[in-house]
């Protein structure tokens, strides 16, 4: 019985917590709190505090100590489970309508509409990891960096992750170097 009360607690403000993570906060509080008793209020904003500490998204950290403080690993496991769960349910639906009208006109409209719109959110973004790139390393290293990506991604065709791991160990290495 509990593993379907954490799997409530925290499916409801999943479904109903509109706008994300932070938005929900009040609503699995309500759950947690008000409904099941599993907490006190300070103790929820200590989680509250601890979860706003750590990185990720908070709603899942929060649901996974929870349901593990009051279920075990199968617990934290289930709330982390209906946490997102609704997110992924309509994400089913939504690719599911997608791909049955992706023939139609309207959906090709969208399409045309929506391409352009990710190219310039992404040269945006590109621009904005470039330009902070510059302002702490330094051209040259930004310059380097970029083509040695170029040429691992486009001529010797290494998997992203791996050109991201090499960055990795390279920004680690040059800030042993420099500091």
């Amino acid at each position: 019985m509990i593993y379907w009360q954490i799997f409530l607690a925290f499916f409801i403000p999943g479904i109903l917590g509109y706008g994300g993570g932070p938005a929900s906060i009040p609503l699995i509080e309500n759950e947690v709190v008000g409904k099941y008793g599993w907490m006190t209020t300070q103790e929820f904003s200590e989680v509250l505090a601890v979860g706003n500490s750590l990185p990720g998204p908070i709603a899942t950290k929060m649901a996974a100590y929870i349901g593990f403080v009051e279920g075990g690993v199968i617990g934290g496991f289930v709330a982390l489970l209906a946490t997102i769960a609704p997110s992924i349910i309509l994400m089913l639906v939504l690719m599911a309508i997608l791909l049955k009208y992706k023939d139609t006109p309207q959906v090709k409209n969208i399409s045309k509409v929506v391409r352009p719109v990710i190219a310039v959110l992404l040269a945006v973004m590109t621009y904005q990891f470039a330009k902070d790139s510059v302002l702490s390393l330094g051209t040259v290293y930004t310059i380097i960096m970029i083509i040695g990506s170029y040429i691992l991604l486009e001529r010797v065709k290494l998997h992203p992750a791996f050109v991201i791991l090499i960055a990795l160990g390279v920004g680690a290495i040059s800030g042993l170097i420099i500091y």
